[in-house]
């Protein structure tokens, strides 16, 4: 069996098992989506965003690219977070890195992989700014993980810095927004706690988060 008709089975597979644990759980989902989480994560396959935390199909929105940046110029990620928060009104928006993340790496290494060095640059930003807190690790995996870490936190404080969000807390909408980093050696996802539900908290918090990391 070719790999395409393999992945035909497993859908229909897949599709047969919830129907037999819920016959309309296919017609509920086809109605509408009122999930409650925005979740911004890496594309990286190994970190599958429903499976990680247990969400079903229709309970998470999702939207991933490389090093789960979130950039006020990047008009794909701005109409995600808008159509989730205007629209679908989520409570939660969920950026979540992951540990070992390879663009992470290829940028603290200085690595040329092609047109995705355009996208990582905003990741060595990252770097840049917090270039004396990375020194303090000489081993090139604490710094990578370190870096993760940095990155998350940085990308939750430029999606609470977007009109959007901004719009959202100022209206009074309920909406907190959350920094999370997966380790893949044990399958755990660890807070950082970067929660914010306002600006003026978005900034406190920032700044907590970036002191708390361990030198």
């Amino acid at each position: 069996m070719s790999s395409i008709a393999e992945l035909f089975s497993n859908n229909r597979s897949w599709a047969k098992d919830l129907n037999s644990q819920d016959p309309d759980f296919f017609a509920k989902l086809s109605l509408q989506q009122q999930p409650e989480y925005l979740w911004i994560g890496c594309s990286d396959s190994r970190v599958p965003a429903e499976k990680l935390v247990g969400l079903a199909p229709g309970e998470i929105f999702v939207h991933r690219n490389v090093a789960n940046v979130v950039v006020h110029t990047d008009f794909n990620s701005l109409a995600v977070i808008q159509f989730a928060v205007d629209v679908i009104q989520v409570k939660h928006i969920i950026v979540c890195g992951h540990y070992g993340c390879g663009g992470v790496l290829t940028t603290l290494r200085d690595e040329r992989v092609g047109l995705a060095d355009n996208w990582l640059r905003h990741v060595d930003d990252v770097i840049q700014k917090h270039a004396t807190l990375l020194s303090h690790w000489d081993n090139e995996t604490a710094r990578c993980n370190h870096l993760c870490e940095l990155n998350v936190i940085e990308q939750v404080s430029n999606v609470c810095k977007t009109t959007i969000v901004r719009d959202a807390w100022e209206r009074g909408q309920k909406l907190t927004v959350h920094g999370w980093i997966y380790g893949m050696s044990d399958g755990l996802v660890r807070d950082l706690h970067t929660s914010a539900s306002s600006l003026d908290e978005a900034r406190s918090i920032y700044l907590k988060a970036i002191t708390a990391l361990p030198e």
